[in-house]
């Protein structure tokens, strides 16, 4: 699919669902990862993730158009566009938008494993599992106020 294709679906999309017109650009942003697509506020654009439209088919990108659009006319509208605000919950829930886009193939590689570092205490042996890798030097034991040092997971 083309970005004129997608413009077109978009647009139709629009008038269908919500019966207001779509006057922006909509267009595929390949470097998305981890989202099924973006709006944004300045320009009012739109970017959905082809990576989707691989993956899932049509319809799944269906619904996350119809996610966008409801940010997109309630942003426009002056109303609460945001994920948290009862007016996007109701319309999404009214167009039959989805809330959350599936995730990709292969990419659920980093959440599966929670822990990726562990700290030790030189003096008591205490561990501490991190999620982000930190500079030893710049912490101490809680237990004993021992060292730590970076050891295998």
């Amino acid at each position: 699919m083309t970005n004129d294709e997608l413009q077109a679906w978009v647009e139709e999309i629009s008038l269908h669902s919500f019966g207001l017109p779509f006057r922006h650009k909509a267009s595929f942003n390949a470097r998305l990862r981890t989202t099924g697509g973006r709006y944004f506020m300045r320009t009012h654009h739109i970017d959905i993730n082809p990576h989707q439209l691989e993956a899932f088919g049509r319809e799944e990108v269906e619904k996350i158009i119809k996610h966008e659009l409801c940010h997109y006319h309630l942003h426009l509208a002056g109303r609460g566009y945001q994920h948290r605000d009862p007016e996007f919950k109701a319309l999404l829930h009214k167009v039959e938008g989805s809330r959350y886009c599936q995730s990709l193939p292969g990419t659920s590689g980093r959440r599966s494993q929670p822990y990726r570092y562990k700290l030790v205490c030189t003096r008591c042996r205490m561990e501490y599992l991190r999620k982000r890798k930190v500079d030893p030097g710049r912490y101490r034991c809680g237990r004993c106020s021992g060292t730590l040092r970076m050891a295998e997971l």
